[in-house]
């Protein structure tokens, strides 16, 4: 049985930082790219950043890029993203997900989801 659990999410003033991790048991886990998706209420789930299967190459939305890192740990099955430079409008739901593709930013493909946690980012 597939599991992913997020830990990690809170409430954070604007311009700070939190580290959200996955943990994923019950898949190999080198054999799925990871994702890390968000969904804030009356929203659309919307793609974040991507790991590929090594951890070698990585892809983020655009609004992610330069303030958000995604990487894994193969060794213990974990995945993180460090957020900093948080904004009020990065304020959802975070999920992590599995998938064997690269880059896959369509949350519709992706085979395994974690149950989401709240990151709050207050103005």
């Amino acid at each position: 049985q597939v599991q992913l659990v997020e830990s990690g999410g809170g409430l954070v003033q604007a311009g700070g930082s939190l580290r959200l991790t996955c943990a994923a048991s019950g898949l190999t886990f080198t054999n799925y790219a990871m994702g890390w998706f968000r969904q804030a209420p009356g929203k659309d789930r919307e793609f974040v950043a991507a790991v590929s299967w090594s951890g070698s190459r990585t892809n983020y939305t655009e609004s992610a890029k330069g303030r958000f890192t995604i990487w894994r740990d193969n060794a213990q099955n974990l995945v993180y993203l460090e957020m900093t430079k948080l904004r009020p409008e990065d304020t959802a739901a975070y999920y992590c997900a599995a998938d064997r593709a690269f880059p896959a930013t369509d949350p519709h493909i992706y085979d395994y989801w974690g149950q989401g946690n709240q990151v709050t980012v207050s103005s």
